[in-house]
């Protein structure tokens, strides 16, 4: 089923920071066969529910290209499909879990996540090079003399794990996702703490023996990408 990988790793995973040149945050993050790009870009005002409170607010889009599939995906000019409405949405409730928005002050983070490529696991590889963008969007804010210190509280990635041929593997491929009897996308901090659990049995139930695998399985990816994380911003 699997080449060159045991069903606990990751795909290899390259983060290409500072991608674009004109965002304050940019990435290209390519876990396996999935790439995307992330970029954060600031805006010196907030929503109308968030004025005069001090407060910021990051927001996030996603969006998956004509090119990014097999067959060409439709740009969607005029509407955002459920899908990536409910991605979108995912997104940016993971960043804004670890974000001190009063210390961001009055001010969006913009965070686009752009699919070119879709490999299996677009909405984990965006969450993890979003993350990136939006802590690089910040130590921009920090050099222009906008922010005292990166307002974060904590590392986030995402990674799916799920059971496939009745096996447990981590980070799926999408011909390992096509076939999932269980389908799970997790989202932890680096502190080992969950912020969200997405999972479905495809086709059955499932026990709370797979649950127990699945969580340990996904835990070791998270640690390994916020490794891959870590290496890039603090260097």
């Amino acid at each position: 089923m699997r080449i060159n990988r045991n069903k606990d790793e990751i795909r290899p995973v390259v983060i290409t920071d500072r991608y674009l040149k004109d965002p304050e945050g940019s990435v290209l993050i390519a876990m396996g066969d999935t790439k995307v790009i992330c970029t954060a870009m600031v805006e010196e005002k907030v929503p109308g529910f968030l004025k005069g409170t001090g407060k910021g607010w990051v927001t996030a889009e996603y969006a998956m290209l004509p090119g990014s599939t097999q067959t060409r995906k439709s740009r969607g000019q005029f509407k955002v499909d459920g899908r990536s409405t409910e991605i979108q949405r995912l997104i940016g409730r993971s960043l804004r879990s670890v974000v001190d928005l009063e210390k961001l002050g009055e001010r969006t983070l913009w965070i686009d996540c752009d699919v070119i490529q879709a490999d299996g696991g677009t909405r984990t590889a965006a969450i993890t090079g979003a993350y990136v963008a939006m802590v690089q969007a910040m130590k921009t804010l920090v050099d222009r003399g906008l922010l005292e210190e990166v307002p974060v509280r904590a590392y986030v990635a995402a990674v799916s794990v799920g059971r496939v041929d009745g096996e447990i593997c981590l980070d799926l491929e999408y011909s390992e996702d096509v076939i999932a009897q269980v389908d799970m996308n997790l989202v932890m901090t680096d502190q080992g703490e969950f912020i969200e659990i997405q999972g479905t049995g495809e086709d059955r139930p499932f026990s709370s023996q797979d649950l127990g695998e699945m969580l340990a399985y996904g835990q070791k990816g998270i640690d390994a990408l916020i490794a891959v994380q870590k290496k890039i911003i603090e260097e």
